[in-house]
């Protein structure tokens, strides 16, 4: 990769700091921050840099925010998205299970800001699980109206209870990403999977058809990379024609779009998966009343 410069790069870090915003680029140390930010892109991290689950392979900090977010936070996010000049914003947050709606309405203020701020502008999520709660996720979808919502499931179910935090789980990530369907039906869903972690072909494969079934449209797969000697260690490094193999398998199943490369990560190139989704022929029913 890059090592991370030049003029747009950094115009986009000197908003950020100005706004005295977090960006998931930074706190997950993501390779593709060069890349993204010279094409004057970025995923804005909400509700704070502290997180309130500590998974293995995650370098974002983990802690206790105290059940406080800042309200000023979604108007400087719009501020900055709007400065640079952003047609497809993504949005993404910690873990906040502190707060009594997981940051529910935090999403939809800075979801509602940003359409406010920036006409014709499309928006993604990429959201905690909110313990699971259906309330939660009708604030998010039914307040916010993202264009695209995603929730990763991160690895396969075998490894689960190793890899993410104790209160995560494979089955409440599914039953997640069917919600959105339920309560807003239409509504384009996206989740995605590292890989390299231990996981077999067969695994994958069954995470990728259960993640089909729950009707998501847009799958993401990437190789893990440990970011810290204490985070967990890389099992295996796939070889590109094997990401290549599973973008076939995962079209054959009925994805509206596959990315699936070694550096791939959950929100690159968000905009082209989003109107790849859209040219596949899935309707658009962004906004319509819940189920």
């Amino acid at each position: 990769m890059k090592i991370p410069g030049g003029e747009a790069y950094l115009r986009v870090k000197g908003l950020l700091r100005k706004g005295c915003l977090h960006t998931v680029c930074q706190e997950a140390r993501c390779p593709n921050l060069g890349e993204c930010w010279g094409e004057g892109t970025a995923t804005f991290l909400i509700l704070g840099k502290v997180c309130t689950r500590g998974c293995r392979f995650c370098a974002v900090e983990t802690g206790k925010p105290g059940g406080r977010w800042d309200r000023e936070e979604p108007s400087r996010v719009a501020a900055a998205a709007a400065a640079m000049k952003l047609r497809y914003v993504v949005l993404t947050s910690v873990d906040r299970d502190d707060l009594p709606d997981g940051g529910a309405q935090a999403f939809a203020l800075t979801l509602q800001a940003l359409a406010r701020s920036i006409p014709g502008v499309r928006t993604e999520v990429l959201a905690p699980d909110f313990q699971g709660r259906r309330a939660s996720l009708e604030t998010l979808l039914l307040q916010g109206k993202p264009h695209v919502f995603a929730h990763n499931v991160e690895t396969v179910r075998s490894l689960t209870p190793r890899i993410r935090d104790r209160r995560c789980s494979f089955d409440r990530s599914l039953e997640v990403l069917r919600l959105a369907k339920k309560i807003l039906p239409g509504q384009v869903t996206k989740s995605g999977l590292m890989l390299g972690m231990g996981e077999t072909k067969e695994e994958v494969l069954e995470a990728m058809e259960e993640l089909r079934a729950a009707g998501v449209d847009i799958l993401t797969l990437g190789q893990y990379l440990q970011p810290t000697p204490r985070h967990l260690p890389v099992e295996r490094y796939l070889e590109p024609s094997e990401f290549l193999d599973l973008a076939r398998m995962g079209r054959r199943m009925g994805f509206a779009h596959v990315a699936s490369a070694p550096m791939v990560r959950s929100s690159y190139q968000a905009a082209l998966a989003y109107e790849r989704a859209r040219s596949s022929g899935r309707p658009e029913t962004h906004g319509s009343a819940p189920a």
